[in-house]
């Protein structure tokens, strides 16, 4: 073992990041604007201000500050639980018995249990500022609106949040603690809205889709007065305020000298992967160093590896902007998998327009053997993970393991986004062989793209 890397790097209070970093400024090319889905023009400030807090239209659409500054409140929030660790997960080389050097940057060591929260006390700062009631919001597994409620109940603001059918009745502790923190949980999609009861309507028995429960928020954010949507992933805003993983993660390896080979993360919306990469990626834009990143998604949602890059609506309600993104079909409704955190059928525009430019790689895994490589990481490093992060987990043991094949001795940082102790039922799943590995036939894709809108 070295002496010289600890277990551990944290960084220290002072070291932590007072801006986040908009990794659009050094794209040569931009992601493309979000359309009106009636006009298919760009939309405007003032369209955007219906559904969005104000300020966070504004990060929304710069494409052209590459830094902007963290608000001390925000900050001193951060400081509960940040700087997070970067650790060198020494066991599970030992246990590999690979030269690769991993690291993984942990953000499960707050209440809500993942990243979500910087994103989260960012947007709930932002509408509090604003004077608004409350705000309204979809959630998959439980971890953004865990971490939306504990950021309005921190702020004093209403919180509505629409929970992924199949996820309320998988996770019910996630939905507890959304509730101790002050938030309504609606299983989603629910007869309490007008989109909600046509989707139940046209489909009785369906689980739900991330992509149905943010018509649904939307909804009953713009028919509200004093209220606004926040999302969780997939938008501009929210990757700005990820960055801040990316950033320590950075100061955190320069501090010791260290240059990562590959950098990998799992991806559902595209939140954890935008923030962990971000400062790498904007080094590889500028040409000051180079890195291989990898999306890693389930086969059963797979975006990036089998969608098409169209403009589609980011919701199934079609209620929301239209987004160009690798896509799977709005109305895509994905198989009832345990990372319910990944199961959105778009991706998110910087990202898509970044791997489009050949900037990343995606693959795509089947979700019995990310339990597999999950289980095997929390029987070495000691930690739970998320079914979501045991996705980048299980690729960078299969890329440690390459390393072991070749005797090269690369240095892997993945993203551990966050903890699975509320992931019980899946874990009890894998455990007992109930668990399958659903994956859409190209025919059953095709179905979707073709519901695709027609653009002029």
């Amino acid at each position: 073992m070295s002496e010289k890397i600890p277990y551990k790097i944290y960084l220290e209070e002072s070291e932590m990041p007072d801006s986040w970093y908009n990794v659009r400024a050094d794209m040569k090319n931009k992601p493309a604007p979000l359309l009106n889905p009636g006009t298919h023009q760009p939309m405007t400030a003032e369209e955007l201000e219906a559904v969005f807090c104000k300020e966070l239209v504004a990060q929304e659409l710069d494409n052209e500050n590459r830094f902007i500054p963290i608000p001390q409140e925000i900050r001193d929030f951060y400081k509960m639980y940040r700087p997070s660790p970067l650790v060198r997960a020494y066991c599970l080389e030992e246990k590999l018995q690979t030269p690769a050097k991993i690291y993984y940057k942990f953000e499960g060591n707050n209440t809500s249990g993942s990243h979500k929260l910087n994103s989260a006390i960012a947007q709930a700062y932002y509408a509090k500022n604003q004077g608004l009631k409350g705000v309204t919001t979809e959630t998959g597994a439980g971890q953004w609106g865990t971490a939306l409620a504990m950021a309005c109940g921190y702020l004093g603001l209403d919180c509505k949040v629409f929970m992924v059918k199949v996820s309320y009745e998988q996770k019910p502790f996630r939905r507890e603690v959304m509730r101790t923190y002050g938030a309504s949980v609606t299983p989603s999609p629910s007869d309490t809205t007008e989109v909600g009861r046509k989707i139940l309507a046209e489909f009785p028995d369906t689980t739900g889709s991330l992509g149905c429960a943010i018509s649904e928020a939307v909804e009953v954010a713009v028919s509200n007065p004093g209220y606004r949507y926040v999302l969780g992933s997939v938008l501009n805003q929210v990757l700005l305020h990820q960055s801040i993983i990316g950033l320590e993660t950075k100061a955190a390896l320069d501090k010791y000298g260290i240059k990562p080979d590959m950098i990998i993360g799992c991806a559902g919306g595209g939140s954890n992967l935008g923030g962990l990469i971000s400062p790498f990626m904007g080094a590889k834009l500028r040409g000051e160093a180079d890195y291989r990143i990898i999306a890693v998604e389930p086969a059963s949602c797979p975006s990036f590896t089998r969608g098409v890059y169209a403009y589609d609506f980011c919701d199934t309600g079609m209620v929301c902007p239209l987004a160009k993104m690798y896509t799977l079909g709005s109305g895509f409704i994905p198989a009832p998998n345990h990372a319910g955190g990944l199961r959105y059928h778009g991706m998110s525009p910087i990202l898509s327009q970044l791997y489009d430019d050949g900037l990343m790689e995606a693959v795509a895994v089947p979700q019995t053997s990310v339990f597999e490589a999950a289980e095997q990481f929390a029987r070495v490093e000691g930690i739970l993970p998320a079914p979501e992060s045991s996705h980048a987990i299980k690729v960078a043991i299969d890329e440690a393991m390459k390393c072991k094949e070749t005797g090269e001795e690369k240095t892997i940082v993945f993203g551990l986004t966050g903890t699975g102790y509320f992931d019980m039922v899946a874990y009890e799943k894998f455990h007992d062989g109930k668990m399958d590995d659903y994956i859409p036939t190209d025919e059953e894709l095709q179905k979707y793209f073709a519901t695709l809108p027609k653009m002029d």
